[in-house]
């Protein structure tokens, strides 16, 4: 076993450890005598902290890639990631290269086990806690410009929320992770408030009426100053005909440019217009940003797994695919409305995919399954459910049993790849294979279909 995979199994180990253990909670506390412990790594950087339900993977990765769009030295840190724990610390789009992760590792373990001996740590950190100081260390050790930091989960006690941001950004919230955040938009969203500073920027939209009174509330109580990107969001008027998800011009800093993102659904929208809007902010502060910029960083985001389309290969028998991380419900509402969009024409007009929707579904135990198969299911012609290769994963029999009723006909299948060989039977090159429902299904997925994805 090299280095890189003896610090990925170690990792690992720890958020089994941390799902078994009823004693240990988040605690910034702990994450700030690590970081001094290395000598304050997330103080070398500027940066900017970006929470949400949905949407905030997708705003992190447009902003950086406007960022590098503008030559800045550009960091970004998101989770989860579909196939290498790599994916989630990158410079300048780039990802970790495996010996720098494990020499991140080797040195965050040797501080940890230094504390731990001295009494300074009352317990090993985390998995995510581990991987945030090791993003640190490793974006202060590269002298980045600049970092887009995603906070994992919730926002107040979450491990990114030790930096000192130039602004924060709040993306739509929904009900999520009730285990840990609250079981109420109100409850979550206080927790999401986490990351405003007083007397700090904010970027945000108005969202659901509780989640904008507790942002709202928090803004005022800090004396943070609100900055709303619904400018950028592009209006359609009632009756008329969209425009392409991702294609229409916008103002923008004065110059008129054209948005063209690889990030398809009207959903994507809402987020753009967040990067925008601090990409804004940012030019305001010192980091030069243009409009050009601004259009050419959206052009080139990457952000697989977000209504990523496959185009059809009729040289390999296979059809278009649709891969999309959707796992709760707003999420699944963003989904159902993208593929209607692209895929369900109008009454009385022939469907854009011939043989309809095949639809690969998996879910993790913990979330609302029936829920997010009733927004989905009856939008597909047959929905084989299948489960990831993870313990949280329901499995088919579970998924069967809370989604009975909403369609006519579940098939099963063991595992994801046996769920996509028979999807692309059902169908055919005239049909549309949309494989969801959670982001270990669609890494499965991704993994399986190879350079393809």
């Amino acid at each position: 076993m090299t280095s890189y995979d003896s610090a990925v199994a170690q990792l690992h180990q720890l958020g089994f450890e941390l799902a078994r253990s009823s004693g240990h909670k988040f605690d910034l506390e702990l994450v700030r005598v690590l970081l001094q412990a290395l000598d304050h790594p997330e103080r070398r950087f500027p940066s900017v902290l970006v929470a949400g339900t949905n949407g905030k993977g997708s705003t992190s990765a447009t902003l950086a890639s406007i960022l590098q769009a503008a030559g800045h030295r550009t960091a970004l840190y998101t989770s989860p990631h579909l196939l290498r724990v790599n994916e989630r610390i990158r410079v300048d789009g780039k990802e970790i290269r495996d010996g720098d992760f494990a020499a991140a590792y080797a040195r965050v373990e040797a501080v940890v086990q230094e504390l731990l001996s001295a009494g300074k740590l009352p317990w090993h950190p985390s998995f995510f806690e581990m991987l945030t100081a090791m993003a640190f260390t490793h974006f202060a050790e590269l002298k980045v410009g600049i970092a887009v930091l995603e906070v994992g989960m919730g926002g107040r006690l979450d491990a990114t929320n030790v930096v000192d941001p130039l602004l924060s950004i709040i993306t739509d919230i929904s009900l999520d992770h009730e285990k840990f955040l609250g079981n109420t938009i109100r409850e979550i969203a206080r927790e999401k408030a986490g990351i405003i500073r007083p007397g700090g920027i904010l970027v945000t939209l108005p969202q659901h009426p509780e989640a904008n009174e507790v942002i709202g509330n928090t803004v005022l109580e800090c004396g943070a100053q609100a900055i709303s990107a619904v400018e950028f969001v592009p209006p359609v008027s009632p009756g008329a005909e969209p425009p392409e998800p991702a294609r229409y011009p916008l103002e923008v800093m004065g110059e008129r440019i054209e948005v063209a993102s690889p990030l398809a659904g009207r959903h994507q929208w809402r987020n753009l217009a967040l990067a925008i809007a601090a990409a804004r902010q940012l030019n305001g502060l010192g980091f030069k940003v243009s409009p050009p910029d601004v259009a050419r960083g959206i052009r080139e985001t990457r952000w697989l797994g977000r209504f990523q389309i496959l185009p059809a290969n009729p040289a390999a028998g296979t059809p278009e695919i649709v891969l999309d991380v959707a796992h709760n419900p707003a999420g699944a509402w963003a989904l159902h409305a993208a593929l209607s969009d692209r895929y369900l024409s109008p009454e009385g007009k022939p469907p854009v995919a011939e043989n309809g929707l095949i639809m690969v579904f998996g879910a993790m135990r913990d979330k609302p399954i029936r829920e997010i198969a009733s927004i989905l299911f009856p939008v597909a012609r047959q929905v084989i459910v299948t489960r990831a290769e993870t313990p949280r994963s329901a499995t088919p029999d579970e998924i069967r049993t809370l989604a009975g009723g909403i369609v006519g006909h579940l098939e099963s299948e063991a595992t994801v790849a046996a769920g996509i060989q028979r999807a692309f039977a059902l169908a055919g090159l005239k049909g549309v294979v949309v494989i969801t429902g959670s982001i270990y299904i669609v890494g499965e997925a991704m993994a399986h279909l190879g350079t393809r994805a």
